[in-house]
């Protein structure tokens, strides 16, 4: 397949799992019928975003791949012929609990899985205590629409996670995303943020000659401690072409689907005239294996 229809579902999430999840399905066939054939959810989509605070309790939310929500998205990913790319917070054991992305095929199959490897512990998302790094390297999953580089929020600032989906012959790579404002940083903070988070994956792209795609939720959400003043989900998400073109790109505060069609001969083109593959040392950069130099 030389092209694909992608679509990100942009959403609010409340504490209501089932409701949040009867209003995610309900998407999914709205995107189907716009003619997408790949569908992306946000991070952690089925409930609000629990890692603002440490509370034990929270890991009762946490499900075994398959389980029911899996069985959920499966029957809409095959009720309207799409691949599905979902974020769940993933039981894989009692005390081992992985942030991981599922992708499902038109038939709802599960494709492949990926397991969040760079995990977040700042003021408002303390992923570590919640959530094991991924063990299963940054692999592409291979679907009937295209071979899906997925990783998970976080993963989305990192260089090197891009470049080694890309090497491992990913077409698009796919952020679900969870991120938002401190309410009480200045909007000049704020919009820094926002564009550095935009700037990094557009980097991606160029540097990699690879469309990308990141789905970030919308909303306030209060910090249940009170440790912090919530977090304001920044929307704004976003796909972008193989020379860090904007293709789509939503709003900060509403709950919308964005679609763009995904020309995978354009990375062939773009490759062509910027051959940053071609042009890597890779004899001179076995350091970046190390925490740092001096």
């Amino acid at each position: 397949m030389k092209n694909m229809k992608l679509a990100l579902i942009q959403q609010q999430c409340g504490a209501d799992k089932e409701q949040n999840l009867r209003s995610t399905c309900v998407q999914i066939e709205q995107a189907a019928q716009s003619g997408a054939n790949v569908v992306v959810l946000v991070e952690l989509h089925s409930g609000l975003y629990f890692c603002q605070h440490q509370d034990t309790a929270c890991f009762n939310q946490a499900e075994t791949i398959p389980g029911p929500t899996t069985e959920i998205l499966a029957q809409a990913a095959r009720d309207n012929q799409v691949v599905v790319v979902a974020s769940l917070f993933e039981k894989r054991a009692p005390g081992l609990y992985h942030n991981t992305a599922v992708v499902f095929e038109t038939d709802g199959s599960i494709a492949g899985i990926y397991r969040k490897m760079h995990i977040p512990d700042d003021p408002g998302y303390n992923e570590k205590f919640y959530f094991t790094p991924g063990d299963l390297g940054f692999n592409p999953i291979k679907t009937s629409a295209g071979v899906l580089g997925v990783m998970v929020c976080w993963d989305q600032w990192y260089p090197e996670a891009a470049r080694l989906m890309t090497l491992a012959g990913a077409e698009v790579l796919i952020y679900p995303t969870a991120i938002g404002w401190d309410p009480d940083d200045s909007k000049t903070e704020q919009q820094r943020q926002l564009d550095a988070w935009h700037t990094i994956q557009r980097s991606h792209a160029i540097a990699n000659g690879i469309h990308i795609a990141a789905a970030n939720r919308i909303g306030f959400e209060p910090d249940p401690s009170g440790h912090t003043h919530g977090a304001q989900f920044w929307g704004n998400s976003f796909i972008a072409g193989p020379q860090g073109e904007i293709l789509a790109h939503a709003s900060a505060d509403k709950a919308e689907i964005i679609s763009a069609g995904i020309d995978l001969q354009r990375t062939e083109e773009t490759r062509r005239i910027w051959p940053f593959l071609r042009d890597r040392r890779i004899d001179a950069y076995a350091e970046l294996t190390k925490r740092f130099r001096l």
